[in-house]
């Protein structure tokens, strides 16, 4: 195996890990606190590399902490589709997603098929075009957000 395809591959599996974390701490309503408590006994369960163990907890923490911005702009992107609607799984996998996108991990592309495989693994092929669809949305939002000409254009071409 390459370098890369096991790079790759581990952090396709530190993501799973932050899917199931997040998707602990929001089933289980676990605190911060009681956060690193499950991390650690996640790690116990499930050794793997320092590497995977750094990246999942950069995930994990980054989305927890992301929350408050994260969430307005799924509401936006997931046309009809409350927060509180959504599958727990799937909300969970746009949330990671989502902040990947902010924190610009990996290029849009990439987080957008590593959450479409998430979705695909955790829940479904229904889930998985769902949640391709709502990130490509996140993702339009924020690349307007980042480039003030796109928003002049888009008037431009609206009128």
């Amino acid at each position: 195996m390459s370098a890369a395809r096991s790079t790759r591959d581990g952090r396709h599996r530190a993501r799973e890990a932050a899917v199931q974390l997040l998707y602990q701490r929001e089933v289980g309503s676990i605190e911060a606190v009681d956060l690193d408590v499950a991390v650690a006994r996640y790690w116990t369960e499930h050794p793997a590399p320092e590497s995977r163990q750094a990246f999942t907890a950069n995930l994990l923490h980054g989305t927890v902490a992301a929350l408050d911005e994260i969430d307005p702009l799924l509401e936006t992107a997931a046309d009809n589709w409350r927060l509180s609607r959504m599958a727990v799984v799937d909300r969970t996998v746009l949330r990671l997603g989502v902040y990947e996108l902010l924190a610009a991990v990996a290029p849009p592309a990439v987080v957008i098929d590593e959450a479409i495989e998430l979705a695909r693994t955790f829940s479904g092929e229904e889930a998985a075009r769902f949640v391709n669809g709502v990130l490509d949305g996140v993702r339009r939002t924020l690349a307007r957000r980042a480039d003030p000409a796109d928003r002049s254009d888009a008037a431009e071409s609206a009128q």
